[in-house]
């Protein structure tokens, strides 16, 4: 459903992206992933008609972006990172307009807005004017808004920016419910938690480029190893146990927020208990000790180079 070659858009001399290769499949989530400036705005923009490439092509629903537009927009629902909603409207009136927009008859336009005021808790606040809403509303109203025209194709960036936890949980939930009845979504996100609950594919973005495309699963296991988190009662003692537990790493212990940390392989076998043992032989007491699997926050920083926001 989403298809592009050696995509890239550059301003002036600067290329901002630069052969970005992407494979969506029906019914499928890709997960646009990178630091602020990557490019996956200028992406998202492209796949939704409003920028034109420099290089590359690509294909939305079947259609070229460049060449059939107007065949490609009837088929997509894009919410950018700032809700685009009117505030001199009411809630209810913005969705009957973007339902206008698409050409759906008015009783469909009607029984769609409805449905998503109600999808979307804004049901109570459907006919008060937007510029009484908060920002969370607003964000969901925006969403709904992106969803009126039941578009096969859906494109979100930065969905959950403003959202409560509560909320946030709500839209995930919608949207999986999207993608479970065929709906092809593409999101840029700056939420971990949401690219690793949500998407089936990642592609990491940087300076423009793709460095890394896979299951979140794999690009986890690519970052090597489990992290042992030691604990301990005085800081004297860290140089004791990082000598202590220094052969079990794939890289030298090092100390994070007051606590060590060692990186395991996970095919060594080498394990919490031989850890513990290890400290115990070297008189080194411990306060807690803890295994954390490799998260998409190291596959970022391993990657990129820069932590997440």
């Amino acid at each position: 459903m989403i298809h592009a070659e050696s995509l890239g858009k550059r301003f002036g001399d600067r290329w901002v992206l630069r052969d970005v290769d992407l494979h969506v499949p029906r019914g499928t989530v890709l997960g646009l992933l990178g630091p602020n400036g990557a490019g996956k705005t200028t992406a998202v923009r492209i796949l939704t008609t409003l920028l034109r490439p420099d290089a590359g092509r690509a294909r939305v629903g079947g259609h070229d972006v460049v060449a059939s537009p107007d065949a490609v927009r009837p088929q997509i629902g894009l919410a950018g990172q700032h809700a685009t909603v009117d505030e001199l409207m009411t809630g209810r009136a913005n969705l009957l307009m973007v339902g206008a927009l698409y050409h759906l008859p008015k009783r469909r336009a009607r029984e769609r807005a409805g449905e998503l005021l109600e999808r979307f808790d804004l049901g109570e606040a459907a006919d008060r004017l937007v510029k009484t809403y908060s920002g969370g509303m607003r964000r969901r109203l925006d969403l709904a808004a992106s969803l009126v025209a039941s578009p096969p194709v859906l494109f979100l960036d930065e969905p959950t920016t403003g959202l409560d936890p509560r909320s946030r949980n709500e839209l995930w939930a919608t949207l999986e419910g999207l993608v479970h009845e065929g709906t092809t979504l593409l999101l840029t996100t700056q939420c971990l938690e949401e690219a690793d609950r949500l998407a089936d594919r990642i592609a990491v973005v940087d300076h423009g480029r793709v460095i890394a495309s896979a299951s979140p699963h794999k690009l986890k296991g690519q970052v090597g190893g489990r992290r042992i988190v030691l604990d301990l009662p005085e800081a004297d003692l860290l140089a004791g146990a990082a000598g202590a537990v220094a052969g079990f790493g794939v890289e030298e212990p090092h100390i994070d927020t007051g606590a060590l940390q060692v990186t395991v392989p996970v095919s060594n076998g080498a394990g919490i208990a031989d850890v513990v043992r290890a400290l115990d032989a070297a008189g080194v007491p411990t306060v807690d000790v803890a295994v954390r699997s490799p998260s998409l926050d190291d596959v970022f920083l391993t990657l990129t180079g820069e932590p997440t926001e």
